[in-house]
């Protein structure tokens, strides 16, 4: 159910201008132009994973940018919502089964499936070339690991953090 939810949340998605405009106290105008990138789906999702972490006194900068910018890695990779479905699906029914659907040639239907796993690592790139600081470019990196147990560093803590609230999003 929550999946669903969270689909027709995704079709309907939108964020207003001010919203926009009230990120550039966190993000440089090269992370702004990341999230800009993203689908309107991708940006309130990451506008809710920020929100989130702050109503709960979370005001690390390092975690804020990897709020916002953890699934840059998607953009423009031709992952549409429906594949999202997909990607819930297979994971329901059998979690290795992504793995096979996902092909690396851009020119094959299997391509977004291939964009989805790698997103973290490819969006860490893109948050490290925008020059995002070395922790918000791991906890990107990171943000779909196991998590971190115990916690036993900074980053640990901040990447727990950013993988509940993510989780819930």
């Amino acid at each position: 159910m929550r999946r669903a939810i969270q689909f027709l949340r995704a079709l309907v998605a939108r964020v207003r201008e001010e919203e926009l405009q009230s990120l550039g106290e966190y993000l440089t105008p090269a992370q702004m132009e990341l999230f800009r990138r993203m689908p309107y789906y991708d940006q309130r999702h990451s506008l809710n994973v920020f929100r989130a972490l702050r109503a709960r006194g979370y005001d690390d900068p390092d975690l804020l940018v990897a709020a916002l910018l953890h699934d840059v890695g998607k953009a423009g990779g031709a992952l549409q919502v429906w594949h999202r479905a997909i990607v819930a699906l297979a994971r329901a029914i059998e979690p290795r089964l992504l793995d096979r659907l996902a092909k690396g040639d851009p020119r094959s239907w299997r391509y977004p499936f291939f964009v989805h796993l790698r997103h973290p690592e490819r969006g860490a790139e893109l948050a490290r070339a925008a020059g995002c600081s070395p922790t918000t470019v791991e906890l990107i990196r990171r943000h779909h690991d196991p998590a971190a147990n115990p916690r036993r560093t900074r980053l640990d803590e901040l990447l727990a953090a950013l993988q509940e609230v993510d989780g819930r999003s």
